[in-house]
């Protein structure tokens, strides 16, 4: 009982610096990178479409929580399009190619339809 309260002790106690960890490499799950290897085409592509989607994403908040949402995918939307078309110019595998379409299209119709939303609401 004694391990298993300090296990539990221990565990509670590196809770703090492990968000804080997470936080400071990127805080966007799945978007901070790592040591980074040379850079192919592909590669060079994929890196331009994430900065430029993080740089876009980086938006003057206003307070409205779903103007905010808003704002903030459409250039997520774009980056994803981005990604989809680097993947398009060298994918070798059918099905990425595939996907890669199905996410320019269904990332495009929603753009638009955000577009749309934040007119309708007289927000750009």
């Amino acid at each position: 009982m004694r391990t298993r309260s300090l296990v539990l002790a221990a565990a509670l106690t590196a809770l703090p610096a492990l968000a804080w960890a997470q936080g400071a490499h990127g805080g966007h799950s799945g978007h901070s990178a790592p040591a980074q290897t040379p850079g192919t085409p592909s590669t060079q592509g994929y890196r331009q479409a994430n900065e430029t989607m993080h740089r876009n994403m980086d938006i003057t908040f206003s307070g409205d929580s779903d103007v905010d949402f808003v704002r903030s995918m459409i250039p997520h939307h774009q980056g994803a399009i981005d990604m989809a078309k680097v993947a398009l110019q060298h994918a070798k595998d059918e099905q990425i190619r595939k996907w890669a379409n199905d996410v320019i299209r269904e990332q495009e119709r929603e753009i638009a339809e955000m577009q749309a939303w934040l007119s309708k609401k007289g927000v750009r």
